[in-house]
């Protein structure tokens, strides 16, 4: 079983994500702020455009779904979102929204986090399933090793979409299944935030807009992309440990340098926290990498 969703979006979403270059994720975005719960990580996410234009046309690994303020979504995808700017955005949003639009206000949405995107030319744009409902406005679920999802997966198989999309679980077998999807910046930076449940890992903040996703080892450094090389913190937080005046050591205790006292005469609301255990996420899965920590300690930590 390849389990698939086909997701009903607009043109100009499309149109304006497959002209940029280097497109590494998407966020297709839903207006009302619901998390969509049919893929999980690694299944693939296809785009169809709306009636008239009844063809699948692109797709994408589906990696998460979260609700975001429309402001976050746009800080962490930009362009990435189908649209200009943060105005487009938000004129978007209100249009399927059916609410009058107010500048100031920081509603939630949606966001299903997509990598390793393609947009198909307009010549090889694929027919939407013989069974596909007209007045369906959202999206289906398919079945991409039997009918008709099966035919979908030929027609992507024919122009060697899926390639870098699936892999085959063993040579005696044959079967295949969805990579995991490698994260863009912005679905790193959403991913770290959901799995610390928006609360930094040092001070416990949880006023979002002050939190940032940090990477431990960076990834000018070859630094990943993977949540266990990242860390919430506040924002000031982050600056100290980028800069290494404080660390988390790979028993995941908080070590705060003298260097603070020493070259500012200060630091007693960061001293603090020296010795005690950081906040880490409850998936083991999601917890900081030993490994990156160790490289933090060793290279970037002022002791």
């Amino acid at each position: 079983m390849i389990n698939s969703f086909v997701g009903v979006t607009d043109k100009h979403w499309f149109s304006l994500l497959r002209s940029q270059q280097g497109i590494d994720e998407v966020n297709f975005w839903l207006p009302s702020g619901r998390v969509f719960r049919a893929l999980k990580p690694g299944e693939l996410f296809l785009f169809k455009l709306h009636h008239p234009d009844n063809f699948i046309v692109g797709g994408g690994l589906f990696a998460h779904s979260t609700i975001l303020p429309v402001s976050l979504a746009w800080e962490a995808f930009g362009i990435k979102n189908g649209a200009a700017s943060l105005a487009d955005l938000r004129e978007k949003i209100d249009k399927y929204r059916r609410q009058e639009s107010d500048p100031y206000q920081d509603y939630q949405i949606g966001c299903i986090l997509l990598e390793q995107p393609f947009f198909l030319p307009e010549e090889r744009w694929i027919p939407a399933p013989a069974d596909w409902p007209k007045n369906i406005v959202s999206g289906k679920t398919y079945d991409l090793s039997v009918e008709p999802g099966a035919t979908i997966f030929r027609q992507l198989n024919a122009q060697q979409i899926q390639q870098n999309l699936v892999r085959e679980v063993s040579p005696r077998y044959g079967e295949p299944v969805l990579v995991q999807p490698r994260l863009g910046q912005g679905s790193f930076r959403v991913l770290v935030t959901d799995a610390y449940e928006r609360r930094c890992a040092i001070s416990s903040e949880r006023t979002l807009p002050v939190l940032e996703a940090a990477h431990i080892k960076p990834y000018s450094e070859l630094g990943e992309h993977k949540v266990s090389n990242g860390i919430l913190l506040r924002q000031d937080i982050h600056t100290l440990f980028d800069k290494g005046y404080l660390t988390i050591t790979p028993d995941l205790k908080i070590e705060i340098s003298r260097r603070i006292r020493e070259e500012f005469e200060n630091g007693r609301d960061y001293y603090k926290y020296n010795g005690q255990p950081m906040r880490p996420p409850q998936n083991w899965m999601d917890r900081p990498s030993r490994e990156y920590l160790a490289w933090h300690n060793e290279t970037v930590f002022r002791g």
